[in-house]
């Protein structure tokens, strides 16, 4: 399956994501772990990226494109593979656009994962994440604390709240997301593309997508 997973921070495209691929072998791909992925390759394009985020900038469209277009020529993308988090912006998923038909690749459709704000805000802020840098393990202080409160089941390194998974800065994060992503539900709409989930179980969107997979 060839996906786009739409949804504000917090609304599950991750774990949607990773339940997709054990369905049917899709990738997951996400623009932070290509960036990171090239950068770490040190290939030419991962060196231009680079420089941007040492700067603290956002890497350029075109940039993202490049990097973007190399990567779904990759062998395991000829399975499927599902975007999570890209498009972010309407100038991202009209250059998508063009990439896709000059690779002769057609979408299935776009899932948009509507959860309310109330929900996110209480998913986000009692979410902590492992320290280790190699570990990353993620917790959630109500519904999987870790064994020890404060300490990885994994790997025994401090769990922490992200800086940017405190109440403000989810607050910040979903005004971003309603300002400059969320109008791309009306782009795909109008193309007849788009599928909106209105659920906070990932099994429902998992069901939902197979439905109209096989419809």
């Amino acid at each position: 399956m060839k996906l786009i997973l739409l949804g504000a921070p917090g609304a599950g495209k991750g774990t949607v994501a990773k339940l997709l691929t054990e369905l049917d072998g899709s990738v997951q791909i996400s623009t932070g772990d290509i960036l990171r992925g090239a950068v770490q390759a040190g290939t030419e394009l991962g060196k231009k990226a680079e420089a941007y985020m040492k700067a603290g900038d956002l890497v350029p469209d075109e940039l993202i494109m490049d990097i973007m277009e190399k990567r779904l020529q990759e062998p395991d993308c000829e399975k499927g593979f599902l975007l999570d988090g890209f498009p972010r912006t309407i100038p991202q998923a009209e250059a998508l656009e063009k990439l896709l038909d000059k690779l002769g690749i057609e979408l299935d459709m776009v899932v948009n994962i509507d959860v309310p704000r109330d929900v996110i805000l209480d998913r986000l802020t009692t979410r902590r994440t492992c320290s280790n840098p190699e570990c990353q393990a993620i917790y959630n202080v109500k519904s999987n604390p870790p064994k020890v409160e404060g300490v990885c089941d994994k790997c025994g390194s401090p769990v922490v709240q992200r800086e940017d998974e405190t109440e403000e800065a989810i607050s910040h994060r979903l005004e971003t997301y309603n300002e400059k992503t969320a109008p791309l539900v009306g782009f795909y709409e109008k193309k007849g593309k788009l599928l909106t989930v209105s659920a906070t179980s990932s099994d429902e969107v998992i069901n939902a997508i197979k439905a109209r997979l096989a419809a």
